[in-house]
């Protein structure tokens, strides 16, 4: 599937932030893989796309999990935070994102 099939401007929503931790970082050293939290409705053809098409990258797969909210309270009020999904996604051997470069262009 390509980009054609999706409009850009869902594109553009799909990708909401890199996912910044210390499994996430193990993660793309050692699999050539970088984390995304990304839509809750995303499919991973929508994401493979997204990907390609902001950072000039070639995508091999993409792997989705969702993620629960935790439960978390303050006093005797307990709350929940939202549901949310994040992307697996699979470079080509050779590929990376530098997240530095492609918020200048």
């Amino acid at each position: 599937m390509s980009a054609q099939q999706f409009s850009e401007e869902r594109l553009m929503k799909v990708l909401l932030a890199p996912q910044i931790s210390e499994k996430a970082t193990y993660v793309a050293e050692k699999n050539e893989q970088v984390i995304f939290r990304v839509a809750t409705n995303a499919t991973k053809p929508e994401v493979k796309a997204a990907v390609e098409m902001m950072f000039k990258v070639a995508v091999a797969s993409v792997q989705i999990a969702n993620v629960k909210g935790k439960v978390k309270r303050t006093g005797r009020f307990v709350g929940r935070r939202n549901n949310w999904k994040k992307a697996y996604v699979c470079l080509v051997s050779g590929q990376q994102i530098n997240f530095a470069e492609s918020e200048q262009g």
